[in-house]
């Protein structure tokens, strides 16, 4: 075992889900309409040439409308989001801190005789996030009907959230291999960039320590790695969750119609939009959950 000098110091579940949720929950509240500016960039399958073209792709039929009602229409799927990102947050926030004592506790002397202490400990927060990033795909269908209300409203048709579910059943798990082998290297990025600076830039041996200041610096490091590692995956996963239920389409197939009719840098369509949109976001979520956890833990004690 670690010295108490170098280890993390340990907060309670109930201190972790409260921290993640409210982490989530201000997130959601601030950022859904970017998300939505960002998910339509993605799908859209052609060039961008004027500033009308954008506007059509991301107001879509709503264009012509006053610039007040057409802000309105980029709340589409708040309910779904509401609840999939709270989950999310929860899941991925406070589940890392649970997968990463776990790691500690096994691998640990495997790590640090591989990598040295300072560079092992930051490699197994990253794996811990990386293990908890594949298995969010449980969390998917939420995603699904998040994405789908966001970019193609036309596929629900009048059904409700229980009808779509009794209806299309697994088949909103469409996407979840290319959904895990985003989440992989992009959660291993998100946690490990943050554990690096941690370790390297603020020389923290707690990493719970860290101010807010700390916290936010650092997550920025993790979730632009995140980013651009997970883009060209996170494009194919949006596009095969934006079909019509009833026309789904594979990865694979995607990927190869991009290659040929749209060229390898539609992989990264949306990147530029997304660091300087979803990117404050997830730096604005995780550095706020990273501040919240030991914040709650305190008040609970």
């Amino acid at each position: 075992m670690s010295p108490p000098s170098t280890t993390d110091k340990k907060q309670s579940g109930a201190a972790r889900v409260l921290g993640s949720a409210a982490a989530g929950i201000c997130e959601i509240g601030v950022f859904h309409p970017v998300d939505t500016i960002s998910k339509r960039l993605m799908s859209n399958q052609t060039k961008i040439t004027s500033a009308s073209q954008l506007n059509t792709v991301i107001f879509k039929e709503h264009a012509s409308k006053a610039l007040g009602s057409r802000l309105f229409t980029l709340f589409p799927g708040l309910g779904y989001a509401a609840v999939y990102k709270i989950m999310q947050r929860v899941y991925k926030y406070g589940g890392q801190p649970f997968a990463n004592e776990f790691l500690t506790k096994n691998f640990k002397d495997s790590y640090d005789a591989l990598f040295g202490p300072k560079t092992g400990k930051a490699l197994l927060s990253a794996t811990a996030g990386s293990l908890i990033g594949i298995g969010e795909v449980v969390l998917l269908p939420l995603d699904v009907l998040k994405i789908k209300r966001q970019t193609n409203p036309e596929a629900f048709k009048g059904r409700g959230f229980l009808k779509i579910i009794s209806d299309e059943g697994f088949g909103l798990y469409r996407g979840w291999g290319w959904t895990a082998a985003r989440n992989a290297p992009g959660s291993f990025a998100l946690f490990g960039g943050n554990s690096f600076a941690k370790e390297y830039i603020f020389g923290l041996k707690d990493y719970s320590s860290a101010t807010w200041t700390q916290n936010f610096i650092t997550s920025i490091f993790g979730a632009s790695a995140s980013l651009i590692v997970s883009a060209p995956l996170d494009v194919i996963k949006t596009r095969i969750q934006n079909r019509n239920f009833e026309n789904p389409e594979s990865g694979f197939t995607i990927l190869k119609k991009m290659a040929k009719n749209e060229g390898i840098t539609a992989f990264f369509k949306g990147l530029t939009p997304k660091l300087l949109t979803t990117g404050p976001k997830l730096v604005f979520s995780f550095a706020l959950a990273q501040s919240l956890i030991p914040a709650f833990d305190k008040l609970m004690k």
